[in-house]
């Protein structure tokens, strides 16, 4: 991850441990937020970057079907 402010600012926010973090406990949380947020980056900018995962990108009206109300 690099070190511009807007990647500092999103390590920060993300560095407030959430409730199950919390319940355990963590060492160091600017650096857990700074590697959840970077193995997020490359999940998202590099399709195969997870290969137990996929990744689909679709609008909302390419997954929801219209159902029209009755009259």
């Amino acid at each position: 991850m690099s070190e511009f402010p807007q990647d500092q600012n999103r390590v920060e926010s993300r560095a407030h441990l959430l409730p199950e973090e919390a319940a355990v406990g963590s060492d160091d949380p600017q650096a857990q937020a700074a590697a959840i947020l970077a193995e997020s980056d490359l999940r998202e900018n590099v399709p195969n970057a997870a290969s137990d995962t996929v990744l689909e990108r679709r609008t909302s009206n390419q997954t929801v079907v219209a159902v029209e109300p009755p009259d």
